[in-house]
């Protein structure tokens, strides 16, 4: 296979994977944790004694995905898939949340590209850990505001998302690494 054509198979990947972690997110919250609150979210440990909803694993998967679709893709195929993600996340989440949700979505992963798109070309690993590191506390400030009126919850929403960012890491430096070996073409 041509290294064209794996990029391109490698960035479809990441863009499905992408546009599922908003019904994965909204499922989880709904229906896994160690704890389900009652008419509430299902809740995950994120450090000694700090609860999140199950879902904040999810959204941090989506943001390096969505770097991964732009270096596979392109910047239009990422704007495109952070359009289609924000349309999921309006119509998976729950009634009550789905202005807290779409908007949080929506301003998170433009965040998180702004970022992303200038740090790049420096190396993949920095451009995703600074980048998610911007989205993950934009989406966790604005969803918490819009959702409940209050940032009580912050610390626990960071967490949760930045585990799955850390644990990214040695993932995304492979694959810098595979990619420079092999010679994979970037796209801006």
């Amino acid at each position: 296979m041509n290294l064209e054509a794996r990029r391109t198979i490698e960035g479809i990947a990441a863009f499905a994977g992408f546009t599922g972690c908003i019904p994965g997110a909204n499922w989880l919250v709904s229906n896994l944790g160690t704890v389900c609150v009652p008419a509430g979210p299902c809740l995950i440990p994120v450090a000694p004694g700090l609860a999140a909803p199950s879902g904040v694993l999810i959204v941090g998967l989506a943001l390096v995905l969505r770097d991964l679709v732009q270096r596979r893709l392109g910047r239009s195929w990422a704007l495109a898939a952070i359009g289609l993600g924000a349309i999921l996340s309006a119509v998976f989440a729950p009634p009550t949340l789905v202005l807290a949700s779409t908007a949080a979505f929506l301003l998170s992963e433009l965040a998180d590209q702004a970022v992303y798109t200038p740090l790049q070309q420096r190396g993949l690993v920095l451009a995703v850990v600074a980048s998610s590191i911007v989205g993950l506390v934009m989406d966790s400030i604005v969803f918490l505001a819009l959702a409940f009126g209050s940032l009580q919850f912050l610390l626990s929403q960071i967490l949760g998302k930045a585990w799955m960012v850390l644990l990214s890491i040695p993932v995304m430096s492979w694959l810098r690494q595979r990619d420079a070996r092999i010679r994979m073409p970037v796209r801006a």
